[in-house]
């Protein structure tokens, strides 16, 4: 207990030095859905990129991982196949994972030497997967009317602050809305919402019903009351008989947020062998 509240501590003190200003670098925050493509803009680089400098560090206590040196990608990262220098010395990160959350700071070096201030860059990454009662691990499930859903929505972020501090700091929150973009809460008898302001997820619970062909769900996340981005799952029905099989397709359309970029489609396939309506749950990147 006494590790987490020292380590909180050091998460605060971090924070509150950022947030006014003695560190003398300008602070953005970056929120994307993992599958998206995303442009970290790196605001004190010097002409022809040459001098910049791009690391990153995922917990307050480990070394930071170096990405980009004096213009040039390392390629000793996990990361290096999926890391481009924009022109304008911004990181560019192609299919975000959720393993990609964390603190970014850019950098310039002239001869050896610091050069101006520095931009930091905290990069959160919405996740979500669902789960039924017939397939707990599927990442599209398929399921029946009166089956139980289960879907989870998960913020990473530095691991240096608590959720909870980013909550009450930075006015994060994550929520669960319809079709219709109304808000859903615990009153609400058919859905069970829980959530963890230690870990930064809420889940939603419901059992599907034969009307719910087309229905759709969305998790969002505000910063400052402003929604950065979220992610849609939508359940279609298909009838099938005689064990026919058949293709659903999974649309895949990335929100245009500022920071983000690239909107695009995937397709997959998925086989239906049942005589009765089924659903699948289709998941969304809006």
């Amino acid at each position: 207990m006494a590790d987490k509240c020292d380590l909180c501590l050091l998460g605060l003190i971090i924070l509150s030095s950022i947030l006014t200003g003695t560190s003398r670098a300008k602070v953005t925050h970056v929120f994307i859905s993992s599958g998206e493509n995303v442009c970290l803009s790196c605001s004190n680089a010097l002409p022809d990129c040459t001098s910049t400098t791009w690391n990153y560090n995922r917990f307050s206590n480990s070394t930071a991982v170096e990405l980009i040196a004096l213009g040039k990608k390392k390629k000793d990262t996990e990361s290096h196949v999926r890391l481009s220098l924009g022109s304008d010395c911004s990181l560019n990160i192609k299919n975000i994972t959720k393993e990609d959350y964390g603190y970014y700071t850019c950098q310039q070096y002239v001869n050896g030497e610091q050069q101006g201030t520095e931009t930091h860059v905290y990069l959160h990454v919405l996740h979500v997967s669902p789960s039924s009662s017939l397939s707990p691990s599927s990442s599209q499930t398929e399921i029946s009317a009166g089956c139980s859903v289960t879907l989870s929505c998960q913020l990473y972020s530095y691991d240096g602050v608590f959720c909870d501090d980013w909550i009450r700091s930075e006015r994060i929150q994550l929520f669960w809305v319809n079709q219709s973009g109304v808000k859903l809460t615990r009153s609400d008898s058919r859905y069970q919402i829980l959530s963890s302001s230690d870990h930064c997820i809420i889940t939603l619970n419901t059992t599907l019903l034969n009307e719910d062909h087309n229905r759709e769900w969305r998790c969002n996340v505000t910063h400052r009351n402003q929604v950065k981005t979220s992610v849609t799952y939508t359940v279609e029905g298909s009838a099938q008989a005689n064990s026919a099989t058949a293709g659903i397709p999974v649309h895949s359309t990335h929100s245009q947020d500022p920071s983000t970029a690239n909107t695009h489609q995937t397709k997959g396939t998925s086989s239906l062998s049942s005589s009765h309506q089924c659903f699948t749950v289709v998941l969304n990147l809006l």
